[in-house]
């Protein structure tokens, strides 16, 4: 295992992605009432003042024994995971929230008024959806300066990756003290606004990356974060979810 490090990032250059924060909240037409609107839009202004983005990580070697993927830090059977590190050498683990000014919003106003707790649940969601995306593009950016391809980010909870394996990310990353996370017995994190995640890095790209690489490089943020919900949505089980998006 490598050094562990950290990383601030500044709200004002994470843009709002109003259209994925109404998505969560359950508007996926982006259509409200009026009354609605406005409670929205200053539930928006209070979130935005309060989060704070941070981000650890470290880099891992990958070792391969039969269907066991060694990552440095665990071991782990999953399927889902070793199709999508097939290739890789490496991988970054990382650990990224919006902190505990966020978490206090949703406890006060999920007892105050539901409607407000759950648009700062939304809220919530896009943020830290948004960091991650800000993050995964700024490692897979260097980490290309350097000959190296970046596959779609993975995290703990996809396909047959289990839940349980943050405990691993935390202690190994050492989140507690470097971002603030803790992971209570029954594997919720603190922050909620908060995910642990895999990018596995290879040495030359698959044939299917080549073309995705080159679309990507033609499309703006925006359809960059969808076509990532879209493989996020590939990989998980849950194939009744009302988020899930398909191709």
């Amino acid at each position: 295992m490598g050094a562990i490090f950290t990383r601030f990032y500044d709200g004002g250059a994470l843009p709002f992605d109003r259209r994925e924060a109404l998505r969560y909240f359950g508007a996926p037409q982006g259509v409200l009432s009026p009354e609605t609107e406005e409670l929205f839009g200053t539930c928006v202004q209070e979130a935005l003042a309060a989060c704070v983005y941070r981000v650890c990580y470290a880099e891992f070697d990958i070792a391969r024994a039969g269907g066991v993927l060694d990552l440095g830090f665990m071991k782990t059977d999953s399927r889902a995971l070793f199709r999508n590190l097939e290739g890789c050498e490496k991988a970054v683990a990382f650990a990224a929230t919006v902190g505990m000014g966020m978490e206090r919003l949703i406890a006060r106003y999920s007892a105050l008024s539901p409607v407000r707790g759950y648009a700062f649940q939304a809220i919530g969601a896009e943020r830290i959806e948004t960091l991650c995306n800000a993050f995964n593009q700024d490692i897979a950016r260097e980490y290309a300066a350097a000959g190296w391809y970046a596959r779609p980010r993975f995290s703990c909870g996809y396909g047959d990756f289990p839940i349980a394996a943050q405990a691993n990310f935390i202690r190994a990353l050492d989140c507690t003290r470097k971002i603030g996370i803790t992971l209570s017995d029954g594997l919720l994190m603190t922050p909620s606004k908060s995910v642990t995640a895999l990018i596995g890095f290879s040495s030359s790209p698959r044939s299917e990356e080549r073309a995705r690489s080159s679309a990507v490089q033609k499309t703006d943020n925006a359809d960059q974060q969808t076509t990532h919900v879209r493989e996020q949505c590939e990989n998980c089980l849950a194939k009744d979810c009302r988020f899930r998006q398909e191709k």
